[in-house]
């Protein structure tokens, strides 16, 4: 899972240090990732991979928002700092700047996880600027993990949003993929869904899939799960058995599903007729497991 190698030492023992970001960005040594509307610079390193391009902090950082978000996993390593800036006074290439999406799989385990961590708290905090329970804005704090209302008191912390991913195949070993509303021409991916309040991961699987295709599902079994900061997600993937083979979509969510076969997979993808998700997702990852090896396809975003 592309999202899910980060290599960072969060040290949230050192959240709560009083003045710990003066002391950070007061260090030339401390290392900041600087984003600009979700983007950050990044450079091809020696090694042909993406790789961040972060800077010392300056005098400019003191004003906007700015979190710990670990170090390196050496002994007394390097720190690790996010500074959200406006594009007017950000520093280098804006041309060089890229988001998540874009770069994260052909990152390092430690960038992948530094702008993974940097991408998932500024989402949260832009989102986050009022109390829930009195609406007064709320101020950051413990190094930017919290948001404090100074009116009653309240900590609020960043939430994540658990959400299904899956893969869902018959018994002649046919993939289910669906577009939905929304999706760019010819894309189509696995099914998901966000989890409700009482529910069980596997519930969730078993409802999302009869809800957008109408089809009952068995043997629902854990893949793998990845953060997935857009805003605040953490997709858990699995895998699902279908009982029948009848789709019945839903309307204002599925715009068409169709079972593939591998060679029918394999030529709807060469030809450009089918297009599927970028190298990052948890959904083209689920695809490859099922298929048995990477397929070649145009990295291409499938959300219009």
């Amino acid at each position: 899972m592309a999202l899910s190698r980060g290599s960072l030492e969060r040290r949230s023992d050192l959240r709560s240090e009083p003045g710990l970001l003066e002391t950070l960005l007061g260090d030339p040594s401390t290392r900041v990732v600087e984003l600009v509307d979700g983007r950050a610079l990044v450079r091809e390193d020696a090694d042909g991979h993406i790789a961040l391009t972060y800077r010392s902090p300056v005098p400019a950082d003191a004003g906007r928002f700015v979190a710990y978000l670990g170090h390196d996993a050496e002994v007394g390593g390097t720190a690790y700092v996010l500074s959200v800036a406006e594009a007017a006074d950000a520093s280098g290439d804006d041309s060089a700047r890229h988001g998540l999406r874009s770069v994260g799989a052909q990152m390092g385990d430690l960038d992948a996880g530094v702008l993974t961590t940097a991408t998932g708290l500024a989402n949260w905090h832009a989102r986050h600027r009022f109390c829930p329970q009195c609406g007064a804005p709320t101020e950051p704090a413990q190094a930017g993990w919290i948001r404090v209302c100074p009116r009653d008191g309240s900590e609020h912390y960043p939430r994540t949003d658990p959400a299904v991913i899956m893969s869902v195949v018959d018994e002649h070993d046919r993939l289910l993929l669906a577009r939905g509303v929304g999706f760019a021409a010819q894309g189509m991916s696995v099914l998901a869904g966000f989890v409700e309040p009482g529910e069980s991961l596997a519930a969730a699987v078993a409802r999302e899939v009869h809800e957008e295709v109408g089809v009952r599902v068995t043997d629902v079994t854990y893949l793998g799960d990845q953060p997935w900061p857009f805003p605040s997600s953490l997709m858990v993937g699995f895998t699902a058995r279908a009982l029948s083979t009848d789709l019945v979509l839903q309307e204002n969510e599925i715009e068409e599903a169709r079972w593939f076969d591998r060679d029918e997979l394999a030529r709807a993808v060469a030809d450009g007729s089918l297009r599927i998700s970028r190298r990052i997702s948890i959904a083209r990852r689920l695809i490859e497991h099922w298929y048995g090896e990477e397929i070649d396809a145009p990295e291409v975003t499938l959300r219009g």
